[in-house]
């Protein structure tokens, strides 16, 4: 019918975006090379850039790629981008209204609202005190939050119960960092920032907009939505539309209607190439997952809950840290590519796992630390005798004390599965009661 926007495949799609984002094949030699660095690599968690990088290029960069940065710049986040982008990047980000910089603010916006501080006067005010706090010297952020607060208005630095004190707020902090020329120092920890050498200023009120940021997002998301453009940029769709480029083409991909570059139109439309044998091991913030139209990627709703947490990785209390990673293959349904968990090595071996208190590799109630069975006599640990009454026997195959492929007793946490598995039957046994 006259006047229907064009249906593409979503499998067409996703393995446009996956040789966009330079996973298809490794061609580029070093990170300046890729088309992502551009719109940035984020590191979160921290350590998660290498991963990313690594992922494109033949060999993981030892250190900040020269002649590029991380910046607080996309929702605040911190991202490597070139240097030779930051300037033009800090105008890129800086919020075009008072709504627009309210919107970016996210929840602490109301914060300064009970103040009486409009939003983008105040990023700018955060601005200038960072500017003049760090041309003394690099400092640990937390050393550069308390001299920025005294410095700005008190409106801007309204009490903070979980903290105890009166400080300017985290996100405001981090949406000023990039404006005034401030980076972050590589291998820190605390995190340190730095001057960026030779900034010409805070950009003017008058900055072009996102107008850059949304043609990169374009190229390596498209098609997309206003909403999903607001959604990278963290701000609202009514700030961001004014930014989309004119003449994009309504479409629909799995019946959303999106919006798409007519010079990518064509190859949208094509046949898809042939995606066999190449998967990539993604870092939880991989530039390939940073698109809004997650339904598109993984369809299912609680692989994305998995994929893309809300919350960081569980720390302290005895809870497992998890290595949340995304498992990539253009045209496939993705997944949640796997929970990597500690499991104990066999009799005699070694546990290089941490040994803290409740920290991951660490023994624990109905945890093996990896250690001989002999040893194995802590309070809620395994135990190479047979159950006491009432606890839980789990197994596959034949009943406990199981033998892995060497004729060893194999030992492990509840509802772990040996590695050899298919081939020997496991028994998990735990001392502690468990309730029937």
């Amino acid at each position: 019918m006259s006047g229907t926007p064009p249906a593409l495949d979503r499998r067409r799609v996703l393995a446009h975006r996956f040789a966009a984002h330079g996973l298809a094949v490794r061609t580029a030699a070093r990170p300046s090379d890729l088309r992502v660095l551009h719109l940035g690599v984020q590191d979160t968690p921290p350590g998660s850039l290498p991963l990313a990088l690594a992922a494109r290029l033949p060999e993981i960069p030892a250190d900040t790629p020269p002649g590029a940065s991380v910046v607080w710049s996309h929702r605040g986040a911190p991202h490597l981008h070139p240097d030779a982008d930051l300037v033009a990047l800090a105008a890129a980000c800086w919020p075009v209204s008072d709504a627009d910089a309210a919107a970016r603010l996210g929840w602490q916006r109301a914060r300064l609202a009970t103040e009486g501080a409009a939003a983008r006067g105040a990023i700018r005010t955060v601005a200038e005190a960072v500017a003049t706090v760090l041309s003394g010297g690099p400092l640990v952020k937390g050393e550069l939050s308390t001299e920025v607060t005294r410095i700005v208005p008190g409106a801007l630095s309204p009490w903070c119960g979980p903290c105890g004190v009166h400080h300017v707020a985290e996100q405001l902090l981090r949406l000023a960092g990039l404006p005034a020329g401030a980076r972050l120092r590589p291998g820190t920890k605390p995190v340190v920032l730095e001057a960026i050498p030779d900034w010409p200023g805070l950009p003017a009120a008058d900055a072009a907009g996102a107008g850059p940021v949304v043609a990169a997002y374009l190229g390596l998301f498209a098609p997309a939505s206003p909403s999903d453009v607001a959604g990278f940029l963290g701000t609202s769709t009514t700030a961001a539309r004014p930014a989309l480029p004119a003449g994009l083409v309504p479409v629909t991909v799995d019946g959303r209607s999106v919006l798409c570059p007519p010079a990518l139109l064509d190859e949208l439309t094509g046949p898809a190439p042939d995606p066999a044998g190449v998967v990539r091991l993604l870092p939880p913030s991989d530039p390939y997952l940073q698109g809004r139209d997650r339904e598109l990627l993984v369809p299912a709703k609680e692989h994305r809950s998995v994929i893309w947490r809300a919350a960081g990785a569980p720390r302290g209390g005895g809870r497992r840290r998890r290595d949340r990673r995304g498992v990539a293959h253009p045209g496939a349904r993705a997944g949640a590519g796997h929970h990597r968990r500690r499991v104990p090595p066999p009799h005699g071996g070694r546990d290089r796992g941490r040994r803290g208190r409740g920290g991951a590799g660490s023994p624990g109630p109905g945890r093996a630390g990896g250690r001989r069975p002999d040893r194995l006599r802590g309070r809620g640990r395994v135990r190479p005798e047979e159950p006491a009454a009432g606890a839980a026997t789990v197994g596959r195959g034949t009943a406990p004390g199981a033998l892995d492929s060497a004729g060893r007793p194999w030992y492990c946490r509840p509802g772990r599965v040996h590695p050899e598995s298919d081939r020997s039957p496991v028994a998990v046994r735990v001392r502690r009661t468990v309730r029937q």
